[in-house]
């Protein structure tokens, strides 16, 4: 009998937009594989019906309440855990460490700034179909920063990238971080240095994992 292969590490990179996640998730990945580990990259909202929902809402063609857009949001995450195609579970038990571009963090900040808090955190932190991943990397930006980012690199703006959204949200993904800071493992990036800066501390920090 075959010994099975080691658990991949699950990574998560959250930051409010413009924060440099596509970016950074690029180079941790080329990182990661120089070193002979296998990774795979994924995303939240996935690409599953309940994703496109969830687009559509984000890029206001259609309107969503913040209850919903949660209720939503974990409906995709547990898809997101369990698929048997391409599920977060299974990839890990393969050996294949997992990026993901947004997590449950994301809901806590988001929805959780604009519904009950502790609904939305009961949703996602009590359900056993959502893993706890092993590192949160959070990529801290200013509001102002960020704002300035999206408008030379992006055409279209989602409905939370406004300054005063951004600004809220900032703010609870730390309120969000200090509530969980006995449960999960964190690490706030400064986001606004070169990006260079920002790849040697996500290093820094991953490289602990191992």
């Amino acid at each position: 009998m075959q010994n099975q292969p080691a658990r991949g590490k699950f990574i998560v990179f959250e930051g409010i937009d413009g924060a440099g996640k596509t970016t950074q998730i690029s180079l941790l990945t080329a990182w990661l594989k120089s070193r002979g580990r296998a990774v795979h990259t994924t995303a939240e909202p996935t690409n599953s019906t309940i994703g496109g929902i969830i687009r559509d809402a984000l890029e206001g063609l259609t309107e969503k309440t913040a209850c919903e857009m949660t209720a939503l949001f974990v409906a995709d995450r547990i898809f997101h855990n369990t698929n048997p195609v391409s599920g977060i579970r299974n990839i890990l038990a393969s050996g294949q460490d997992v990026i993901c571009d947004r997590y449950y963090y994301s809901t806590l900040a988001y929805q959780g700034s604009m519904t009950d808090y502790d609904w939305v955190s009961a949703l996602n932190l009590q359900c056993p179909d959502i893993l706890k991943p092993d590192l949160c990397v959070f990529l801290d930006l200013k509001p102002e920063v960020s704002l300035d980012r999206i408008a030379r690199n992006r055409s279209v703006t989602e409905i939370y990238e406004n300054i005063d959204t951004l600004k809220k949200v900032r703010d609870q993904f730390f309120n969000v971080f200090e509530q969980l800071k006995s449960r999960d493992r964190i690490c706030v990036i400064d986001a606004g240095g070169t990006v260079e800066e920002v790849s040697e501390s996500i290093i820094r920090a991953v490289s602990d994992l191992f």
